[in-house]
């Protein structure tokens, strides 16, 4: 009965809509994870761009850098100017930075093009997920966010297996190429399907919260990657975390006394928001520090060409694929405290199984601990992000899908640094050079095993000894980082059991306010 009073306002083609937001993210994600396997191709001298190690950390980090340090920005701007626009933008601007990308001609290139890349990815990524917290009417919101998440896990099973097969047949920049023709067609689908929505009272713009956002975020984000690189006692990266986090509390600060903020601080009152924003980001400190130390374990340790790595990670895929879908219905069941505990504890348990993974372990024990860290996170993920969207109204949705993303971000580039300043700690500390290697070649290959596997190419007979004593050192190294990011994950499984809602209220009738936005749309 209740269902035939409370209107439809859902937009008519919500769910086309939603495969256009699906095709704009997926080429976001999947430009992260195709990378991840060309590194190797990249830093080849004849066959890439004769990259150093430094040179492919900043590869990845210039994104990183400018997609955190922007999102909160590019969520704000989408409430304001239109998140159809901001969509349309970003795509093209992230199409126009993959040419370039795929024609850099120098490493210093790469990483200027790939810096651009973030900021259309910072104008995206708010912006897909705020649209559909406007074309979806609150009842089916959580089962098509389910789908938005699934589609990360399809792009972490496209992503390394494409690039594998590029890498193989094409050159290098293939792998920033084949973004084009996907941004093309999500531009012009966009501009058939999706409708233009906006906050229909934006008041005035806070411009020094803006910038405060923006100088936070983005010294915290290279206070962590240069603390990945250098260790965090060193001074560049404890200042930098240091200065960026008073900028932070001055913003919070701020926001608290203004009329007009662009982000309402008092939102962390909300028990369910701050606790799911929590476990965002908690698990993916846990995950992306799992995969990064996964990526190097297939590629170097097991010899793994790019194909056959990037082959490895789609059980993480298909967990989250063919779970994702249907985690809302089994919030609406169990309610988000059960779910999302269960999800965090399978996440636990596959950062676990990695203390059980040697050198020459089965490898479909790898394929189960990526499986079940999927599965995990597809349920997790989904109610998280349903929950922070529900706490705010439909026009202020791009506040709260950067806030979400901005914390998935932070939490995935701290859980890099830390968990891979963890490795090369241990890595260094295990690593004995065999008799008769130079010291210049010794300390080349305590410094990673990429390092190692470089100089065994020219150890001659010491290559074997080296090569062995580099994969042990590494493994354990990789043990002590699965503890440190297992902790992690349970924390998240922590504070989902102290503070997130037993069941799922019952809907209420959505306010007038938020309403107005989606009648707007379904009129469209």
């Amino acid at each position: 009965m209740d269902t035939q009073v409370q209107p439809q306002t859902g937009h008519p083609r919500r769910w086309a809509i939603l495969g256009v937001l699906v095709i704009s993210l997926l080429v976001v994600v999947l430009d992260n994870t195709v990378l991840n396997v060309a590194m190797r191709t990249i830093a080849d001298p004849v066959r890439g761009l004769g990259a150093t190690q430094s040179e492919l950390e900043w590869a990845i980090n210039s994104y990183t850098l400018v997609f955190a340090g922007l999102l909160f920005t590019a969520g704000i701007l989408a409430d304001r100017l239109g998140r159809r626009l901001s969509l349309t933008v970003g795509l093209i601007v992230f199409g126009i930075a993959s040419l370039i990308s795929a024609y850099a001609s120098s490493p210093d290139q790469l990483i200027a093009a790939r810096a651009l890349m973030g900021l259309g990815a910072a104008a995206v990524m708010p912006a897909t997920l705020s649209i559909i917290a406007n074309v979806f009417d609150p009842r089916e919101r959580p089962r098509a966010i389910g789908v938005w998440a699934g589609a990360v896990g399809l792009a972490v099973a496209v992503g390394p297996v494409l690039g594998g097969v590029l890498l193989e047949h094409f050159w290098w920049g293939s792998v920033f190429l084949i973004n084009v023709p996907i941004v093309i067609i999500g531009v012009a689908l966009v501009a058939i399907l999706v409708p233009e929505s906006r906050d229909p009272r934006p008041g005035r713009i806070d411009a020094l919260g803006v910038l405060l956002s923006i100088v936070g975020l983005t010294l915290i984000t290279y206070g962590v990657i240069k603390g990945g690189e250098d260790g965090f006692g060193a001074t560049e990266a404890w200042s930098t975390l240091t200065v960026g986090v008073l900028v932070m509390i001055g913003f919070v600060l701020y926001e608290r006394r203004i009329t007009f903020p662009s982000l309402d601080v008092r939102l962390f009152k909300n028990r369910q928001f701050s606790a799911s924003t929590g476990i965002i980001g908690l698990v993916f400190f846990a995950a992306m520090g799992s995969m990064f130390f996964g990526a190097f374990y297939l590629q170097m340790v097991r010899g793994y060409g790019p194909l056959a790595s990037g082959a490895l990670f789609v059980p993480f895929a298909l967990g989250q694929i063919i779970f994702a879908p249907a985690s809302s219905s089994m919030v609406k069941r169990f309610g988000p405290k059960a779910v999302s505990t269960v999800g965090l504890l399978l996440v636990s348990a596959a950062l676990a199984l990695w203390l059980f993974i040697d050198v020459d372990t089965p490898i479909a024990l790898v394929a189960l601990a990526f499986f079940v860290q999927g599965v995990g996170m597809a349920n997790v993920m989904p109610p998280a992000t349903e929950a922070i969207m529900a706490s705010l109204p439909r026009e202020k949705a791009g506040v709260g899908s950067a806030v979400s993303n901005t914390i998935r971000q932070l939490g995935g580039a701290l859980g890099v640094a830390v968990l891979g300043a963890v490795v090369s700690s241990v890595y260094r500390s295990h690593l004995t050079a065999p008799a008769g290697l130079p010291d210049a070649a010794a300390e080349t290959a305590r410094e990673s095993i990429a390092g190692a596997y470089a100089v065994a190419g020219q150890a001659g007979p010491a290559a074997p000894a080296l090569l062995d004593g580099a994969n042990a050192a590494f493994v354990t190294a990789m043990h002590y980082a699965s503890v440190g990011s297992t902790v992690f994950a349970l924390l998240g499984a922590l504070v989902a059991v102290l503070w997130l809602p037993g069941r799922r209220p019952s809907a209420a009738p959505a306010p007038v306010a938020a309403q107005e936005p989606g009648r707007e749309l379904a009129d469209a």
